[in-house]
């Protein structure tokens, strides 16, 4: 594997806001909702600060009823 670190999605940490608040969910539901221990970890999401672990991208995904790739790709946004 090469040394070079991979691109971080500028948008990824609002996108997941985004999902949260739609729901209309706390980040502590958002968390068990996920299956995520730690509701420390969705504020870290939300910031930029913590990039989420693929199968829980995928439930975001799925909560948002989108693609995986509208999450991480920058040039997608989110239906309305």
């Amino acid at each position: 594997m090469g040394k070079t670190k991979r691109p971080y999605p500028r948008k990824l940490a609002r996108k997941l806001k985004q999902v949260r608040v739609r729901a209309d969910m706390s980040q502590t539901e958002i968390a068990k909702a996920l299956g995520v221990k730690e509701r420390a970890s969705i504020s870290l999401y939300e910031q930029g600060k913590r990039e989420p672990p693929l199968p829980v991208l995928l439930k975001y995904a799925r909560l948002a009823k989108v693609a995986v790739d509208v999450l991480i790709d920058d040039k997608l946004n989110l239906p309305k």
